[in-house]
């Protein structure tokens, strides 16, 4: 084993004005570490489309998981998938990245474009292996990870962006690897790239997609251990415990809630200095204290957090605010989604009466609902999340 893991970010575009995706996108992540990725693009578009890429994934992955060759995985697909009335065959393109202890990548592609590899800022063309399996040219690579290696997985809609329109031929691979090369050091999570991708590809589409179009992006990162405490401990004899806990974790440090500030602030023997300038009028001010990385307010600004981990989950359409705005809630986002792998939260169970106020919506009232609704995101980010209560 190795202290790398991997950030995977993955979404699609549907076809103008069908209602489902024709491609599917599978990821399963194994107690070892390991994990499979499936991207399966199905015969045209619409309902069909969407059976077929999802049985196409869903038995891959799950068979890929479970130790099966690929051959037994092709032979299966081609024995289970329904046949086409129309054109009378089952059809389904895909494309397998296995990631194995976080050391080595093996690649399986079937008529997608070829998966990109971006190394030290620039395109790798790993090499491949033809297997024939039912009567299907299958490609193999067997690839040994590197910190900061991103490898870029894509049906067929994104070289078919613009074509015939503001690209004659095209969006081709190329054209592609140059776009992604530019964005290689700039630091953006997997999520973040595939929206850039996706975003580029609808703009070159003139924002009615002639295909449904999915991107997969993984990067492969340093594990980023981060630790957040809220609320303090329903007995008060037990704060400084949560508190060495908290501290002697490795990784960054965040204080949530005025309470525990102030708990922590007397822990380190240090001053708690107010910020008193409101960057963002519905969220309250951060503070200061020596020897903690980021202090906020606790329930409005995880709340805020909340709603951003929920929209990167879809289409990560806020990340153009909290990317760069300095209140509290787009701080903690940037820490928690961008920087994280290892997220242990620290959760005071005394309750707080200012949250009794019944003009406050029920979820304000709740701060262990937040927090494992928080969590659960998280953990749909592929971060790993322990949740101790106090």
């Amino acid at each position: 084993m190795n202290n790398l893991c991997a950030d995977i970010g993955y979404n699609s575009l549907n076809k103008y004005k069908e209602q489902l995706c024709g491609d599917h996108i599978e990821c399963i992540n194994q107690e070892d570490g390991s994990s499979v990725i499936v991207l399966a693009d199905g015969l045209g578009s619409g309902v069909k489309a969407n059976i077929l890429s999802t049985l196409t994934s869903k038995i891959i992955s799950t068979m890929m998981a479970e130790g099966c060759d690929i051959d037994d995985c092709v032979s299966t697909i081609a024995a289970t998938l329904p046949v086409c009335s129309v054109r009378g065959i089952a059809y389904s393109t895909f494309t397998i990245i296995r990631l194995v202890n976080n050391q080595y990548a093996e690649i399986i592609q079937y008529d997608n474009p070829h998966v990109i590899l971006l190394r030290n800022g620039n395109n790798v063309e790993f090499p491949k292996t033809v297997l024939n399996i039912d009567k299907k040219e299958i490609y193999y690579s067997k690839i040994s990870l590197q910190e900061n290696d991103i490898f870029v997985a894509m049906s067929d809609g994104a070289i078919h962006a613009g074509v015939g329109t503001s690209l004659n031929f095209g969006w081709l691979r190329t054209d592609i690897i140059k776009f992604m090369e530019n964005l290689y050091h700039v630091g953006f999570t997997a999520k973040t790239l595939t929206t850039i991708l996706l975003d580029e590809c609808y703009s070159l589409y003139g924002g009615q997609p002639g295909d449904d179009t999915s991107v997969c992006t993984i990067r492969i990162r340093k594990r980023e251990p981060m630790n957040l405490v809220i609320g303090p401990p329903s007995n008060r004899a037990d704060c400084s415990k949560m508190m060495s806990l908290f501290f002697s974790k490795e990784g960054k440090h965040i204080v949530c809630g005025g309470t525990t500030s102030k708990i922590a602030a007397d822990y380190l023997d240090k001053p708690l200095i107010p910020n008193l300038n409101y960057v963002d009028p519905e969220i309250p001010p951060t503070a200061n204290i020596e020897g903690v990385d980021l202090v906020t307010e606790g329930v409005i600004t995880i709340n805020k957090v909340l709603a951003y981990a929920e929209d990167y989950l879809k289409d990560n359409e806020s990340y153009r605010v909290w990317s760069y705005k300095k209140d509290g809630a787009s701080q903690i986002a940037r820490l928690l989604f961008e920087e994280a792998t290892d997220i242990n939260f620290y959760v005071g169970k005394a309750v707080n009466p200012a949250h009794q106020n019944p003009d406050l919506p029920i979820h304000f009232n709740i701060k262990m609902q937040l927090i494992s609704e928080l969590a659960e995101c998280l953990k749909k980010m592929g971060k790993s999340i322990k949740v101790s209560y106090f």
